[in-house]
């Protein structure tokens, strides 16, 4: 299979068309080898508009939705950025190219190590990986210009914004199936937060998300 081939029909027919138009990004999807990120059963769908299957019910974000959300980071040389859900390191690849440093944290021992060799193989070096509970951020390196949840959540935890630099954004998939909506969190002062949605979707819930609490009357 021609894989270049197939990665420019990809950026034209999925990803320019969903006014992702930043040649930052478009530069960036191009050269992160995709199909090096994907299991070797779904290599001939690397570029397809298709939430790849991975391990453990877990799933890839479809092109488009990467390299939108990438656009929406607006990420800088060096920014610092967090990443819940490494799932196959492909995301954090591509935030690794246009950051200083992205520290990705996944619950999985087995993901991980797996996104390790993949980002070997890019020859990525400024991706710190993580196992562990990343369902309310993570502390440690706090705080990051961008931050970004891969899986879905009921609600958005505050440790999230906590863990903003003023003057960074987060986005994650705010909602229960199908009514989830992608939103842009961005903290312009030090307690001033402004939220934009982006798009409607639907995408994995985040384990060990914390469930809101119900109003007793």
């Amino acid at each position: 299979m021609d894989f270049d081939i197939l990665r420019r029909t990809m950026i034209d027919t999925q990803i320019r068309t969903w006014d992702v138009l930043d040649p930052r990004v478009l530069a960036i999807v191009t050269e992160v080898k995709r199909e090096l990120f994907v299991p070797t059963a779904y290599r001939h769908l690397a570029f397809a508009d298709y939430a790849m299957p991975i391990a453990h019910g877990e799933h890839m974000w479809t092109p488009k939705m990467e390299a939108r959300i990438l656009q929406e980071l607006d990420l800088r040389e060096h920014h610092r950025v967090l990443e819940i859900g490494t799932g196959t390191g492909h995301m954090a690849a591509l935030m690794a190219r246009l950051s200083g440093m992205v520290h990705s944290v996944e619950d999985r021992a087995d993901l991980s190590q797996m996104a390790e060799g993949h980002l070997r193989v890019q020859d990525i070096h400024n991706v710190q990986l993580h196992v562990g509970d990343g369902s309310c951020g993570w502390v440690d390196h706090a705080p990051y210009d961008a931050i970004c949840v891969t899986g879905s959540l009921p609600a958005l935890p505050e440790a999230f914004k906590e863990q903003l630099a003023v003057g960074g954004c987060l986005i994650a998939i705010i909602g229960k199936g199908p009514a989830m909506r992608a939103q842009r969190i961005t903290r312009t002062q030090q307690n001033v937060y402004e939220t934009t949605v982006l798009f409607e979707t639907e995408v994995t819930p985040l384990r060990h998300a914390p469930v809101p609490g119900r109003f007793v009357f």
